[in-house]
């Protein structure tokens, strides 16, 4: 599949900034189950850009800006060639152990309901991906896919409660739920048609990936019921949604913010 991306967030600011300084996570990587056939990253203002990486290994770009500066618009746009590959991941940039996603996060911390809800979903799992899968579709039939913008902060233990859930906040319930049950997961961020009705969303997607010994990292998405596919591009890795943000970083200014992202996903015209 040819995926035409089209992600753009924009910040305006009550009182001029002196200076931004952002880390962007918005540059997907060729894998064995992605190419990257066009990619810009494009900013409206004067900005010294440099590339890196962070410490989970993805690519990032820094950004830095001098102000004052009353507004900034960041925007990436191009087309990923995917290819399904059941869900499994292959060629990725893996500088860690699966060990280290055994770790949890203020975010991603499982109290006794989600440990609870874990044991019961995967009860009757013939091996790990079964089990995985079981968990996969148990988190997807207790939440009603909420489709507007995740709230900054909301834990596992919180989105728990509720009936409805976004993307970010489902995925964090799979990582504290797997991680409970002594299984390695991790937080993905990147695109997915399959996330929204229509091709516009208030974000970024977010998903899982569980470690099985013998066959890799395994991508699940619970928000619907179902592995990654070739539907999905996959940009950032790390313990959870904060770690894999799209924009990160901070401003020397006094005053308010308003962010505005829009993110487009269509497969490309031929």
């Amino acid at each position: 599949m040819r995926l035409s991306i089209d992600h753009r967030t924009t910040y305006r600011f009550s009182v001029p900034q002196g200076r931004l300084t952002q880390m962007l996570r918005m540059t997907p990587e060729d894998t064995d189950d992605q190419t990257v056939a066009d990619w810009d990253l494009h900013v409206d203002c004067d900005a010294r850009l440099r590339p890196g990486r962070d410490g989970f290994g993805n690519k990032i770009t820094m950004l830095y800006v001098e102000g004052p500066i009353d507004s900034i618009e960041i925007a990436v746009s191009g087309e990923v060639l995917t290819n399904s590959a059941d869900g499994v991941v292959h060629g990725t940039h893996e500088g860690l152990p699966p060990e280290l996603y055994l770790r949890t996060t203020p975010l991603t911390v499982a109290d006794g309901a989600i440990e609870a809800f874990a044991e019961d979903a995967v009860a009757g799992g013939r091996d790990l991906l079964d089990r995985l899968h079981r968990l996969n579709l148990a988190l997807a039939s207790k939440f009603t896919a909420d489709r507007s913008r995740p709230k900054t902060g909301l834990t596992a233990v919180q989105a728990f409660i509720g009936v409805s859930a976004t993307p970010r906040d489902t995925t964090h319930v799979f990582l504290a739920a797997a991680r409970s049950l002594g299984i390695p997961a991790r937080y993905i961020s990147g695109y997915s048609m399959r996330a929204f009705g229509g091709e516009h969303r208030p974000a970024p997607h977010g998903w899982a990936e569980a470690f099985v010994e013998g066959l890799g990292w395994a991508a699940f998405d619970p928000c619907a019921g179902r592995s990654a596919d070739e539907a999905y591009v996959r940009v950032a890795v790390a313990l959870d949604a904060a770690g894999a943000a799209p924009v990160a970083g901070s401003r020397l200014g006094e005053g308010d913010e308003e962010m505005h992202v829009d993110v487009t996903v269509a497969p490309a015209e031929q």
